[in-house]
């Protein structure tokens, strides 16, 4: 077999629909792991770091004084993120307004979106957790959650698509790409879920991530929600398999940023079997990721431990202040009767602590009522809105 016969063995084939008066080609994948193998001698230095990225990530999380806190904030920010690119506008106060029932600052069901991203995150992690397999029974109930409210919910939530869908364009004859034809979805998503729990020791876990993350993408089994729930896939396969104890490696600010190089190697991969360069491109995505998320963490805790010691410098009003500190980490834009009703500590003394810690400058009030106001614990809020702001859609 020649070298150009080895490489095609990898490519697709394209079935040809009649919709209307136009002639359409559907793409339809070959079966998961590429054929030839993934040539993994030049990303070999690539990979191990993103392992050993990966694994510094890990390990951080099992010694942080309180993980809860940094997997609401993680969590959070992947849910913006990823619905971000998909062209919603929330930012991360916008959530955390509708999350506390205040009016976010962008149509309702942007935040909706977001939302149902945090709802579905946990969903399938709590899922994984008991004992359920990562299969196509669990992708369809994580979609369900993806898309119970709002814009999405009239788009088969929970049910691979019945209809030909297409990316770009106006209808499937000017799209930029068709995937496969609605009958063959079950089949090409068959394939992926034999994918997923074939043992190969011979391919590494990042790597099949990243050939999953791919595949998924390309059969597109939805009429909505398929970019955001294939990048959930990823950190569902890394936590299935016990590479990561907890949900904290995120990939969506790093496809974010670089959005033309994104959609271009997962074309390149369709068009030319490219897999070696969408694999370069997803390690090093992994490796800078973690080292980010780990540096970000660090950061956090400083602020927090610094804050921590200023309060505890106000000498007799500390042991309350703490308590109303202690919960704003947790849900970093509050108001006074939340806090008080989520503590069961009385309103004068929250709006006390909340007055101590505007006067040493951690709170800010948001809303400049003199009713229903909000405090934000700003230095947070920045670390963690860091690369949040909207963007416009692209594709």
């Amino acid at each position: 077999m020649s070298a150009t016969e080895s490489q095609n063995s990898r490519l697709g084939r394209y079935v040809v629909k009649t919709y209307g008066e136009e002639t359409v080609r559907a793409f339809v994948p070959p079966p998961l792991p590429p054929d030839p193998p993934v040539r993994l001698d030049a990303l070999q230095h690539l990979l191990e770091q993103a392992n050993q990225s990966l694994g510094r990530l890990d390990g951080l999380a099992s010694v942080l004084p309180n993980l809860s806190l940094f997997i609401y904030a993680y969590v959070r920010k992947e849910a913006l993120l990823s619905s971000q690119i998909e062209g919603t506008q929330s930012s991360l106060s916008d959530l955390l307004l509708f999350e506390n029932d205040e009016a976010p600052g962008v149509p309702l069901d942007d935040v909706l979106e977001v939302s149902n991203y945090v709802a579905a995150m946990y969903y399938g992690l709590d899922r994984l957790r008991g004992g359920f397999p990562l299969s196509l029974r669990l992708i369809r109930e994580i979609h369900q959650e993806l898309l119970s409210k709002g814009r999405g919910s009239s788009k088969q939530p929970g049910e691979f698509r019945t209809s030909q869908s297409w990316i770009g364009g106006t209808r499937p004859g000017t799209a930029a790409f068709v995937p496969p034809p609605p009958e063959l979805v079950l089949d090409c998503m068959g394939q992926l879920e034999l994918f997923l729990h074939q043992e190969q020791p011979d391919l590494p876990l990042l790597v099949k991530a990243g050939l999953a993350h791919v595949q998924f993408e390309t059969i597109h089994p939805f009429l909505d929600g398929n970019g955001r729930l294939g990048r959930l896939l990823i950190t569902f396969l890394l936590c299935a398999a016990g590479a990561l104890r907890e949900p904290i490696l995120y990939l969506s600010l790093y496809f974010k940023q670089r959005r033309p190089a994104y959609y271009g190697l997962l074309d390149r991969v369709r068009a030319s079997g490219d897999w070696e360069g969408w694999l370069d491109f997803f390690l090093t995505g992994v490796r800078d990721t973690a080292e980010q998320a780990a540096g970000s963490a660090r950061r956090i805790l400083a602020v927090f431990e610094g804050h921590r010691r200023e309060i505890e410098g106000l000498g007799r009003p500390a042991a309350s202040v703490l308590r109303v500190f202690e919960y704003l980490q947790r849900s970093p834009i509050a108001s006074i009767p939340a806090v008080a009703g989520n503590l069961g500590i009385s309103a004068p003394t929250v709006a006390k602590s909340i007055g101590h810690m505007r006067q040493l400058g951690i709170l800010r009030e948001i809303t400049g009522r003199q009713r229903r106001r909000l405090f934000a614990y700003q230095a947070y809020l920045a670390i963690l809105s860091e690369g949040t702001e909207p963007i416009p859609a692209m594709r």
